[in-house]
């Protein structure tokens, strides 16, 4: 916070509380709502001081004791790069970070910790109330870094059950898919790609140098029924058959299977894409 601070109002030019077509400014309606609402406690940016001083005139003109309320005024947010955050960043607006898939756990953990030196933690809404401490707030200005909230909505989506994100998923997906791609996903939007990587038809890149490896791995497809043990079974022997092993022996089927050079774990993916999918990525990739 920014300690005691204090307004000489004669200094301050008359504010204007009503426009000339009639209509209220923020000024005089905020604190009308602050008085009807019963707020005790008003927490806002740095550059509300001196509203603050003319705010609580306003307070006593209407037959308030200003006493009754506390306010707390924190320094502004800047960009990572220290710039300032302007308020017209359509990108950072709520609903824009809602589309992209930042889970609000995220975002309320994210802000209940900038500004201070506690890292941010994707704790339940009353946890994060019960700790908040206005003191922790550091007079210096904040840097809102997106890398750093990004990194938050990791943790949580890694966390989030499947009944949590069900109604957000493609209408087909299941808990095994849900347990499988949520490790690598930055943000849950991103879950659609990997649902046409496992169920959609995607056309891998052409990897001619890898024709013979391919026609291994197809003459070493296993049978169906498939399972989390397939992949071992499969990479296994085609490690015996071709002698290839680690990045030669993995790398190549990564991109033949999923179009991508990283991502879920395959053992995971495979039972989800089937035999006869799989075969013909594998075919597609000689072409």
């Amino acid at each position: 916070m920014l300690g005691r601070r204090g307004v000489k109002l004669p200094s301050v030019s008359d504010p204007v509380l009503i426009r000339a077509d009639g209509t209220f400014l923020y000024t005089f309606t905020s604190v009308v709502d602050d008085i009807e609402s019963a707020v005790t406690h008003i927490i806002r940016g740095e550059d509300h001081i001196t509203n603050t001083g003319v705010q609580l005139d306003i307070v006593s003109a209407l037959g308030t004791n200003p006493s009754k309320f506390t306010f707390a005024h924190l320094p502004l947010l800047v960009d990572q790069d220290g710039g300032k955050l302007s308020k017209r960043l359509e990108g950072l607006s709520l609903r824009a970070l809602r589309q992209d898939g930042v889970e609000p756990a995220a975002i309320l953990g994210y802000l209940a910790r900038l500004g201070t030196s506690d890292s941010p933690e994707p704790l339940a809404l009353p946890a994060l109330a019960e700790s908040y401490d206005l003191s922790r707030v550091s007079r210096s200005p904040a840097r809102f870094d997106i890398r750093q909230l990004l990194a938050l909505n990791r943790r949580v989506l890694h966390a989030a059950p499947f009944d949590q994100v069900r109604d957000r998923l493609p209408a087909a997906a299941t808990l095994a898919f849900w347990e499988a791609v949520r490790g690598n996903l930055d943000l849950l939007s991103e879950a659609r790609h990997w649902w046409h990587v496992v169920a959609g038809d995607i056309v891998p890149p052409v990897q001619e140098d890898q024709a013979d490896f391919f026609r291994a791995a197809l003459a070493h497809l296993p049978p169906e029924p498939w399972s989390a043990s397939t992949w071992s079974g499969w990479t296994e022997a085609l490690k015996i058959s071709t002698g290839r092993k680690g990045r030669a022996l993995f790398q190549p089927l990564r991109l033949a299977l999923t179009g991508e050079e990283h991502g879920p774990e395959l053992a995971a993916l495979l039972p989800l894409m089937g035999q006869e999918r799989v075969g013909t990525r594998l075919r597609l990739s000689v072409l």
